[in-house]
């Protein structure tokens, strides 16, 4: 991949730099429940204001169909505010000679953050008239939103295409990060794959298998390939339209792909359902799989330890009730003491690593889990491929 221009490319000393970042953050009952994007943003707001930029900051939030006020950015960046210690002000609008006004008047220190850019239907689109409004205040755009990246949206591809623009630091992080796993990566190679459907990761096994050593394979997503080893799996979820693909790629791919040994199966999908521990070979009729047992865990985290490098990405199980949260529990532990170069991606994956205090033991914590998976599909990202013409 080429080499990204970064804020070393840009004066933005006196300017007004347009900064795209990724505030899309859960609420709760009009507040933020979880502040980690927010968090991993402050570093490049930090930076540009030491280097003496007006900052505007640019965020989508959820899925809006026109403007919603539940889905607005105040509590955001109020949060923001708090966090960074710098006077935070929540525009009304996205774009237009409104904002612009009120960018143009606002004090040199003060951080400006735009209302919900999904507010404008244009946004999705990469409609040209929003994108040359986002840029008409603005004297420079940095992108930092990696999660956003794999999306042609006016926020993060056209205005691209209109002002002088760079990655910033957590977007060239998480580029640099992933092209790492994809070039010529220490072995072994080890990568960790869960969630729910085995559709959202198919394109993922098939450009990662030639290029692992071991893909440990866990979560909803497992039941699919087991079905296509020919065992029975009860109720569990399986994607019947694909068992003769990952059939296949078992017959190709062979020990490269380790299945659960074990696994904790169900009655019910209920947080209080009957439980029990069996054998992979073993699941009752009716019955479903919630999460890998603990031989798997075992089996699992003795691989993950051992890699060189390591890409996790997806649940072993249903991690939010609390018997099906030892098979993510174990993964993420291990990751934590895997001594090689470690990235791990995806919201479950992430709050798991989180959740145990133990984020800072991995080399890289991901703050997109799908622009990460189309990465290492092999995809080029709209929002990078963007900046690619401000390469100097």
């Amino acid at each position: 991949m080429a080499r990204l221009p970064t804020l070393d490319t840009l004066d933005v000393s006196g300017a007004t730099v347009l900064l795209r970042a990724d505030l899309n953050v859960p609420l709760d009952g009009g507040r933020v429940a979880d502040d980690f994007r927010i968090v991993a943003s402050l570093p490049t707001i930090r930076r540009l204001r030491e280097r003496g930029a007006k900052v505007v900051v640019c965020s989508h939030l959820g899925r809006p169909k026109g403007r919603d006020e539940a889905f607005s950015l105040r509590p955001v960046t109020a949060r923001l505010a708090e966090l960074g210690g710098f006077d935070a002000v929540q525009l009304d609008g996205v774009a237009g000679p409104e904002v612009a006004a009120a960018i143009a008047a606002a004090a040199g220190d003060q951080v400006l953050v735009l209302e919900n850019t999904r507010f404008e239907p244009g946004e999705t689109k990469n409609d040209p008239d929003l994108a040359d409004a986002l840029a008409a205040p603005a004297d420079a755009f940095v992108l930092d939103a990696f999660g956003s990246a794999h999306r042609a949206h006016a926020s993060t591809v056209g205005v691209a295409e209109r002002l002088r623009s760079a990655a910033g630091p957590l977007l060239a992080a998480e580029v640099e990060a992933l092209s790492r796993l994809l070039g010529d990566p220490e072995r072994p190679f080890v990568v960790v794959l869960g969630g729910a459907k085995i559709s959202d990761k198919l394109a993922v096994m098939r450009h990662l298998l030639p290029r692992v050593d071991r893909m440990l394979v866990g979560g909803g997503m497992c039941f699919t390939l087991l079905a296509g080893r020919g065992l029975e799996v009860g109720s569990s979820l399986v994607d019947a339209d694909m068992i003769g693909e990952v059939a296949a790629l078992q017959e190709e791919y062979g020990a490269r792909i380790v299945l659960p040994d074990d696994l904790v199966i169900a009655d019910r999908f209920a947080a209080d359902a009957a439980t029990a521990v069996v054998p992979v070979d073993a699941v009752r009729e009716s019955w479903m799989g919630l999460d890998i047992g603990p031989a798997t865990v075992e089996r699992f985290g003795t691989h993950i330890r051992e890699a060189s490098s390591l890409f996790w990405n997806g649940p072993m199980g249903v991690f939010e009730w609390e018997p099906f949260r030892s098979g993510t529990a174990g993964v993420a532990e291990a990751a934590a003491e895997c001594e090689g170069f470690s990235v791990i991606g995806g919201g479950d994956s992430v709050a798991a690593i989180r959740a145990l205090g133990r984020e800072n033991d991995v080399s890289h914590v991901s703050t997109g889990g799908g622009a990460g998976l189309e990465m290492l599909e092999g995809k080029m990202l709209p929002g990078v491929a963007a900046l690619d013409r401000w390469t100097t």
